[in-house]
């Protein structure tokens, strides 16, 4: 897998990601579609909050996610 950005999520489209947001939330779902501003749109998604992990995960079909808010990404 190549280091450029948008190669590895090229190669990760349709995998189970992790994205962390400056907000302190992490989506898990799959990654169906990205644009060269890391703007993401995941599916199947779980939702957790940093601030309060003992609050129970929230779920949601799809979600978009402006790249401007992402602190990384987990393939």
């Amino acid at each position: 897998m190549s280091g450029r950005p948008l190669d590895v999520l090229e190669a990760s489209l349709g995998d189970r990601v992790s994205v962390r947001l400056k907000s302190g939330e992490e989506y898990v779902g799959d990654l169906a579609g990205y644009d060269q501003h890391m703007n993401l749109v995941l599916e199947d998604v779980t939702v957790s909050q940093e601030t309060d992990p003992t609050d129970e995960p929230s779920v949601q079909d799809t979600t978009i996610i402006r790249g401007d808010n992402v602190v990384s990404i987990t393939p």
